[in-house]
C-alpha cells in the first residue's frame, strides 16, 4: 500500500534501469542465492548487475544500486535454450527507507540471445565438468547398484535432456528493464515497460529511438495530483493512469481479484487477521509478482492501519538469513517449485503464519483468534467477488488465467506488430484475442473451441452475437472510457472488496476518539516518556465490546500499528495535519456516528454491512483525462545513434539521458501554470508530510518505539553490517522484554499500581491471557534468534528437550516423584515431565506455552530459564555466536525482568488448561489433644474449585491423607469435610485441611477448629471450609506475592464466639455497622468489576469478614449470655421466631399481605434448611439462610420481621443492635444495595436444598 515518499518528487518515474550480464565480467555463480550446484548449469544463478541507470541520481531519491540489481532480478541471471519456454515476466518491488519511507520499482524480465562467445564456451566448460561429476556418480557402486551396462542409456539421457551443446543451442539469459517510481502505478509502468519490449522484438523498429520514449516518461510525464487523470504516450499506444482524490481510500493499483483467486476469501481473512496481530508471515511462491500482489493487498486492506515491522514482499536470495530476524516481519520467500514445503527448514515456527499462495495453503499459528463476525465478513465478501463472476474459493484452475488477466492482459491498451518465433527473438507470439471475456467467460470459452474446428473468425462471429452480460462485463458498454476494460474492471473489484474491509474498522472503532488519551503535559515531555505513557483507555473501550470480539481486540489493542495509530490522532489536532488514512476514517466514523441511532458507547455485535461504495468516481476520471502529458519527440542525438536491431534491448545513450530539460517548454505548454501551482501542495496530501520536520520526528520515532529495525540494509552485505543488524536484534529483544514484564506488573498489581501513578485499574481475563501469550511469543523469539540447527517448530521446547537428554531418565521421574527442593537444578525437567505427561496437548509449540505459563505459576520462570542456560556447553551447540542467548550481559537482564513476575500470582497454566487431569493431595491436621487420637469413624472430603468439585472421597482414617486425580479444578474455593458418624468415639476436632496441586506445587489451607460430631460444639458432622492460598513467605507473615489476598474460614471466630465469648472482645455496635458495609461493598465491587476479572463470590460471602461473619455478628450483639454449661445458637433463636411466625399464621391474625408473604418466605426456607439431610450444624445453616436470602434478595425483609419479633425481646438485651430502630433500618438500608444484583452461589454452600 502507498505511503510516505519524498514530496520533492513530482514525476511519475525518478529512474530508468537495465540489468543484466555484464560480459566484460563473465560468468560469476550467486554464491548466495544458496543454489545448489549439483544442478546442471542452465538451472543455477550467476550474478547480475546494473547495467546502466538513467539519470545518474536525483537528490529526493538518491539511487540504491545495490538494492535495485538485488530486487530487480533477485534470483540473478537465467539462462535458457530454444527449446525452454522465455515468456516476459512483469514483477513490482518496494524498497522501504529507514525513515518507513517508500520508493516502488517495476521490472520487465525478458531473454535475449548472448552473442559472447566467451559467454557460451564458458557455459560449454560448466557443462562438460557437470556431465563428467555426474558420470562419476552413476558409476559408484555405493550410489549406483545398476552395472555399467545401465549406466550408458542414463547418460545419454542426461546430454539429452540436460544439456547445452555450441554447436547447436542458442543460449539465451535473462535481462531487466526497470522504472524507479515514487507512487505505485503498477498498470501504468507495466505498459510502459511491455511496450519498451515490444517495440525491440517487433520486426519493424518503432517511430522514434527508444530514447525518446524513455526520456518522455522520465522528465515530461508529471505525477498526477490528487484526484485527477492522466495520459500520456507509450510506444504504440496510450498509457493512463488515476489517482484517489483525498477523500477516497489510498492510492491501490495491484490487482486485488488475483489474490483472492489464488488463496480463496477464507485464507486471505486469516492471513489478513495474522497481520493485524504482527504474526511474522511468510509468503511463499514461484512468482515474485504474486509475493508482491498479496504482500500489497493484505497491507492495502489494513487501512486505516499500517504495517510497522520488517517489510520486504520480496526477498533476495541473498538476504535469506533475514528470516532469522526475531521481530514481527511480512517477507515473500521464492519458491523454485520443486522444494516441498516439509523440505523448507525456517529458523522459528513457533508464531509463524506461512502461506504457499501457488498452492492454496496457508499455515496457521496456534491460539489465533478469530476476526470479529467472520463468517458474516466472509459472506459479504463472497458476494461482491460473485457480482464479478469470481468464486469466493479462489479457483487454481483459473490461476494463468487470472495471471493474464489482470497482470499482464489486455495487451497494455495497444496493438503490437505480429511478433515471430525466431533464434532471436526469445518471445513467442501472443493470441491476438486476449481480452478479459474471450478468457474469462466459459461460454466463451466453448464458443471458442467451436469455432476453430468450423474454421470461422472468432472475432466476426463475436461481433455479430448480442450477448447478455453482466453490466460490469460489456466491454461496449462505455466507448468514452480511456483506459483497458480490464483495468477498469481490476478498479471496480479493488473498490468493492476495499470498503468492504474499511467499513469492518470503521463500525468496530467508531468510538475510538472517546478513549484516546489527550497527554496533559507538552509535547516534548509526552515524547521523551511516550514507552511509560498510556495512549488509549483499552480496559473502557474492550468494555464495551461485544464479548465475542474480545479474544482478537484485545491482543490487536497491543500492537505497535494500533499504538502508533493512536500517537498520529494524539499528534495531529488539526484537520490539515492529520495523515490521510486518518483523515479519511475519521470523515468515516463521523458519517457513522451521524447515521447512527444507536447509543455510541452502545456496542452490538450485530453485522452491519457496506453501503458507501463510490465507484463513479474512478469511472469519471478515467473517461475524461484531466491531464494529457507531451508527447515523445526526438532528441538531440548523434547520427547513427538510436539504431534498432530486433530482438535486443539496445545500448541507450547517456548524454541525452542523463538529465531533463533545463526549461521545459514541452510542460509549459500542456500544463497551465495555474494546475500545477494548485495541486503541488496537495498532490501528496495522502501521504507523510515529511517535509516537516518537527511533526515528522514526532511520528517516525513514536513508531520506531517497540520495534527494533524496520527494513533490511540492502546496499552492504558485510559481516559487519550483518553483525550490526543482529546486535540491533539484540538491543530490541531486551527492550521489548522490558517493556513486556513492565506492563504485565502494572496491569497484575490492579489498584495498588494506580495508586503509585502507574496505569489503568483493571484487567480483564482477556487481556492478562493475551500478555502471557505475548510473551510465550517473545520467549519463541528469543530462542529462535541465532539458531544453528532449527528442530521442530518450538526452539525453545527443543532447548528444553536437548538439556533433558543430559540426564537420566530415572533420575527424572524420580525427582518428579519426591519434587524436593534440595534438587532445583532439575526443576525444569520435572515441569518437562509433567507437560509431557499431558495428553491434550500435542505440539512442541503447546508444549513450550505450557511449560512457560506452568513456571510462572509456580514463579520459578526466571530460575528454570537461567537453569536451562547455565549448560554453556550445549548452549554453544545450539546458537551461534551473535544470538541472544550468548550475549551475556543482555541475558542476564533479562533473566532479572523475569524475576519480577515472582512479585504476583498467576494463575495462567491452571485457567487456561481447564480439562486437563490433575494430582491433588489432601491432609487433613486433626488436634492431638482432647481425643482426637481416639476418633473412630470413616472421614470424607469434597474439594471444589472454581471450574469443577471432586464429589466425595474417602479420606484414610490411620493416615488422614489421601492423592488423587481430577480434572482441573481450577483455584480452589472450598472444602467439604464430615464423616459417617460410626464407632465408639465419633467427636472430631479438625485443626485445617490442606490441598496441594501436584503440578502447579499450589497448596491451600483450610482452617476449621471445630468439633464434628453429635452432642459437641453445634452438633455439626460436616462443615464447608473456605481456603486461603499458602504462599512461600506465609509463616513470616510477609504478604507481598498474594494478589489479591484469599480469604479464610470463618470458624475460628465463631468458634471463640459460640463456645467462649469472653476469650475474644465483644465488638460494638459502630464497629459492627461497619463490618456490614465493608461486606457489602465487596460484593458491590465484586460485581461492577468485568465477568473475567471477578473472584470467588464464596469468599465474599462466607470468608473471613465476610456477609456472613458480618451478620452474625448482628445477632451476636446484645444476645442474652448462657446459662452454665449449654450454648445458645443463632439457629436457636432463629427456629423460636419460625415457630412464632408459624403459630401466628395459624391463629390467623391479620396483618398486611406483605407481612404475610415475607413470614411465608422466612418459614419456608427455615423448614427447607432444617429437613435436609446433610449435617452441617446449626452455624452451618445460619451460613445457608443467609447465602439463600443473599441469592433470593430477602435478607433484608427479614431482619424487619425479626426486628419486630417478640422472641427478639425475649433473647436480647435492651442495648442489642436488633432492638434498636434507627440501627436497624440502616442496616435494611445497606442490604437492599444487593437486590440489582443476579447473585449465582457456589453448589457446595446449597448442597442438599431444594429451593
Amino acid at each position: 500500500m502507498t505511503t510516505g515518499f519524498s514530496s520533492n518528487s513530482c514525476r511519475f518515474a525518478d529512474y530508468f534501469v537495465i540489468c543484466g550480464l555484464d560480459t566484460e565480467s563473465g560468468l560469476e555463480p550467486d554464491e548466495l542465492s544458496g543454489e545448489n550446484f549439483e544442478q546442471s548449469p542452465l538451472r543455477r544463478t550467476f550474478k547480475s548487475k546494473v547495467l546502466a541507470h538513467y539519470p545518474e541520481n536525483v537528490e529526493w531519491n538518491p539511487f540504491d544500486q545495490d538494492a535495485v540489481g538485488m530486487l530487480c532480478m533477485p534470483k540473478g541471471l537465467a539462462f535458457r535454450t530454444q527449446v525452454d519456454t522465455r515468456e516476459p515476466q512483469f514483477h513490482s518491488f518496494i524498497i522501504t527507507r529507514e525513515d518507513g519511507s517508500r520508493t516502488y520499482g517495476f521490472a520487465l524480465t525478458f531473454f535475449e540471445e548472448v552473442t559472447s562467445k566467451q559467454i557460451c564456451s564458458a557455459m560449454q566448460t560448466l557443462y562438460h565438468m557437470h556431465n563428467a561429476e555426474q558420470y562419476d556418480i552413476l558409476h559408484t557402486p555405493a550410489t549406483s547398484p545398476q552395472g555399467p551396462e545401465d549406466a550408458a542409456p542414463a547418460i545419454s539421457r542426461l546430454q539429452r535432456f540436460n544439456s547445452y551443446d555450441i554447436s547447436r543451442d542458442t543460449l539465451f539469459v535473462s535481462k531487466c528493464i526497470c522504472l524507479i517510481a515514487p507512487m505505485a502505478f503498477t498498470q501504468a509502468s507495466r505498459k510502459v515497460l511491455q511496450q519498451l519490449h515490444l517495440a525491440v522484438t517487433a520486426p519493424k523498429p518503432p517511430p522514434l529511438p527508444l530514447e525518446s520514449y524513455i526520456y518522455n516518461v522520465l522528465y515530461e510525464v508529471p505525477l498526477p495530483p490528487a484526484g485527477r487523470s492522466l495520459k500520456f504516450s507509450g510506444v504504440y499506444g496510450p498509457v493512463v493512469c488515476q489517482r484517489p482524490s483525498t477523500a477516497e481510500l489510498p492510492l491501490f493499483d495491484f490487482a486485488m481479484a488475483e489474490v483472492f483467486d489464488l488463496l480463496g476469501v477464507e485464507n486471505v481473512i486469516q492471513l489478513f487477521t495474522c497481520a493485524l496481530l504482527e504474526i511474522q508471515i511468510l509468503l511463499y511462491s514461484q512468482h515474485y509478482h504474486r509475493l508482491m500482489a498479496v504482500a500489497e493487498s493484505i497491507t492495502a486492506l489494513m487501512f486505516p492501519f499500517q504495517w510497522q515491522h520488517v517489510y520486504v514482499p520480496i526477498l533476495p536470495a541473498s538476504l535469506l538469513h533475514f528470516l532469522d530476524a526475531p521481530v514481527p516481519y511480512l517477507m515473500g520467500l521464492h519458491s523454485n517449485g520443486q522444494d516441498d514445503r516439509t523440505n523448507l527448514e525456517l529458523p522459528q515456527e513457533a508464531n509463524l503464519c506461512f502461506v504457499d499462495i501457488d498452492n492454496h495453503f496457508i499455515e496457521l499459528p496456534e491460539d489465533l483468534p478469530q476476526f470479529p463476525n467472520k463468517l458474516e465478513f466472509i459472506q459479504e465478501i463472497s458476494e461482491v467477488l460473485v457480482s464479478f463472476d469470481m468464486a469466493p474459493e479462489g479457483n487454481l484452475l483459473r490461476t494463468s488465467a487470472a495471471q493474464a488477466k489482470f497482470l499482464v492482459g489486455g495487451g497494455g491498451g495497444f496493438r503490437a506488430p505480429d511478433m515471430f518465433p525466431d533464434n532471436r527473438n526469445a518471445n513467442l507470439a501472443s493470441s491476438p484475442l486476449n481480452s478479459y471475456l474471450l478468457r474469462e467467460n466459459e461460454t466463451i470459452a466453448r464458443l471458442q473451441a467451436l469455432v476453430k474446428r468450423t474454421g470461422l473468425s472468432l472475432e466476426k462471429t463475436l461481433n455479430n452475437l448480442s450477448l447478455d452480460l453482466p453490466s460490469h462485463l460489456n466491454i461496449n458498454k462505455d466507448s468514452r472510457v480511456q483506459c483497458d476494460r480490464e483495468e477498469l474492471l481490476m478498479h471496480q473489484i479493488n473498490i468493492q472488496v476495499r470498503e468492504v474491509f474499511a467499513n469492518r474498522f470503521t463500525q468496530m472503532f467508531a468510538d475510538y476518539e472517546v478513549f484516546v488519551i489527550q497527554p496533559s503535559q507538552d509535547k516534548e515531555s509526552w515524547f521523551t516518556n511516550r514507552d511509560q505513557m498510556q495512549n488509549f483507555d483499552k480496559a473502557s473501550f474492550l468494555s464495551d465490546q461485544p464479548e465475542p470480539y474480545l479474544p482478537f481486540l484485545s491482543r490487536f489493542l497491543e500492537t505497535q500499528m494500533f499504538a502508533s495509530f493512536i500517537d498520529g490522532k494524539i499528534l495531529c489536532h488539526d484537520e490539515e495535519d492529520k495523515e490521510h488514512s486518518l483523515r479519511v476514517f475519521d470523515a468515516r466514523v463521523d458519517k457513522i456516528r451521524m447515521l447512527n441511532v444507536r447509543t455510541p458507547t452502545l456496542r452490538t455485535s450485530m453485522y452491519q454491512r457496506c453501503t458507501n461504495i463510490e465507484e463513479k468516481a474512478i469511472e469519471m476520471r478515467v473517461t475524461k483525462m484531466d491531464h494529457t502529458a507531451l508527447h515523445p519527440h526526438l532528441l538531440d542525438m548523434r547520427i547513427g545513434q538510436g539504431r534498432y536491431q530486433q530482438g535486443f534491448f539496445p545500448r541507450l545513450q547517456s548524454d541525452v539521458l542523463s538529465a531533463g530539460p533545463t526549461s521545459n517548454k514541452w510542460a509549459k505548454r500542456s500544463a497551465p501554470a495555474q494546475w500545477r501551482r494548485r495541486d503541488r501542495q496537495k498532490q501528496h496530501a495522502e501521504h507523510l508530510y515529511l517535509d516537516n520536520d518537527q511533526r515528522e520526528k514526532y511520528i517516525q520515532e513514536a513508531r520506531n518505539l517497540g520495534t527494533t529495525i524496520r527494513q533490511p540494509k540492502l546496499s552492504n552485505l558485510s559481516p559487519s553490517v550483518i553483525a550490526h543488524t543482529n546486535w540491533k536484534f539484540v538491543e530490541g529483544l531486551l527492550k521489548e522484554c522490558r517493556n513486556k514484564t513492565k506492563r504485565m506488573l502494572v496491569e497484575k498489581m490492579g489498584r495498588e499500581a494506580v495508586e503509585l501513578g502507574h496505569g489503568e485499574v483493571s484487567i480483564t481475563g482477556v487481556e492478562e491471557n493475551t500478555l502471557i501469550a505475548s510473551l510465550c511469543d517473545l520467549l519463541e523469539r528469543i530462542w529462535s534468534h541465532g539458531l544453528q540447527v532449527k528442530q521442530g517448530k518450538s526452539a525453545l521446547w527443543s532447548h528444553l528437550l536437548h538439556y533433558q537428554e543430559t540426564f537420566p531418565l530415572v533420575l527424572i521421574i524420580m525427582l518428579v516423584l519426591i519434587s524436593t527442593l534440595h534438587y532445583l537444578w532439575l526443576i525444569p525437567l520435572c515441569i518437562c515431565r509433567h507437560i509431557q505427561n499431558i495428553s491434550e496437548i500435542k505440539t512442541d509449540v503447546g508444549k513450550a506455552r505450557a511449560w512457560v505459563r506452568l513456571s510462572m505459576e509456580k514463579k520459578l520462570l526466571s530460575r528454570h530459564l537461567k537453569q536451562l542456560l547455565s549448560d554453556h556447553e550445549l548452549t554453544k551447540k545450539l546458537y551461534k555466536r551473535y544470538a541472544f542467548l550468548r550475549c551475556d550481559d543482555e541475558k542476564e537482564q533479562f533473566l532479572y525482568h523475569l524475576l519480577s513476575f515472582n512479585a504476583v500470582d498467576y494463575f495462567c497454566f491452571t485457567n487456561v488448561f481447564t480439562t486437563i487431569m490433575i494430582p491433588y493431595h489432601v491432609l487433613v491436621v486433626s488436634s492431638k489433644k482432647l481425643g482426637g487420637s481416639m476418633f473412630t469413624a470413616n472421614p470424607w472430603v469434597c474439594v471444589s474449585g472454581e471450574l469443577a468439585e471432586t464429589g466425595v472421597l474417602q479420606v484414610p482414617r490411620n493416615t488422614l491423607e489421601i492423592t488423587f486425580e481430577c480434572q482441573n479444578l481450577g483455584k480452589l474455593t472450598t472444602v467439604q469435610i464430615g464423616h459417617d458418624n460410626t464407632g465408639l468415639y465419633a467427636k472430631w476436632l479438625v485443626e485445617s485441611v490442606v490441598v496441594r496441586n501436584e503440578i502447579t506445587g499450589h497448596t491451600y489451607k483450610f482452617p476449621c477448629g471445630r468439633w464434628l460430631g453429635k452432642g459437641v460444639d453445634d452438633g455439626s458432622q460436616e462443615r464447608i471450609l473456605v481456603g486461603e492460598l499458602v504462599t512461600a513467605s506465609a509463616e513470616n507473615d510477609e504478604r507481598m506475592c498474594r494478589t489479591p489476598p484469599m480469604q479464610q474460614s470463618p470458624g475460628m471466630m465463631r468458634r471463640f464466639v459460640t463456645i467462649s465469648p469472653s476469650s475474644k472482645p465483644k465488638l460494638n455496635t459502630g464497629q459492627i455497622q461497619e463490618g456490614v458495609g465493608e461486606a457489602i461493598n465487596g460484593i458491590v465491587k465484586h460485581f461492577h468489576k468485568p465477568e473475567k476479572e471477578r473472584g470467588s463470590l464464596t469468599l465474599l460471602l462466607c470468608g473471613e469478614y465476610g456477609l456472613v461473619w458480618a451478620l452474625e455478628q448482628v445477632f451476636q450483639h446484645g444476645f442474652k449470655s448462657p446459662r452454665l454449661f449449654k450454648n445458645v445458637f443463632i439457629w436457636d433463636f432463629l427456629e423460636k421466631s419460625q415457630v412464632h411466625f408459624q403459630n401466628a399464621e395459624q391463629r390467623g391474625v391479620s396483618l398486611d399481605e406483605n407481612w404475610q408473604t415475607r413470614v411465608s418466605d422466612f418459614c419456608r426456607f427455615m423448614r427447607a434448611i432444617n429437613s435436609t439431610s446433610r449435617n452441617i450444624g446449626k452455624d452451618g445453616k445460619f451460613q445457608m439462610l443467609v447465602c439463600l436470602g443473599a441469592r433470593d434478595h430477602l435478607l433484608h425483609h427479614w431482619i424487619a420481621l425479626l426486628a419486630d419479633c417478640p422472641i427478639t425481646a425475649q433473647m436480647y438485651e435492651e442495648i442489642a443492635m436488633i432492638k434498636e430502630h434507627s440501627l436497624v433500618n440502616s442496616l435494611i438500608r445497606v442490604l437492599q444495595t444487593l437486590q440489582e444484583f443476579n447473585i449465582t452461589l457456589e453448589a457446595s454452600l446449597v448442597k442438599g436444598v431444594g429451593i
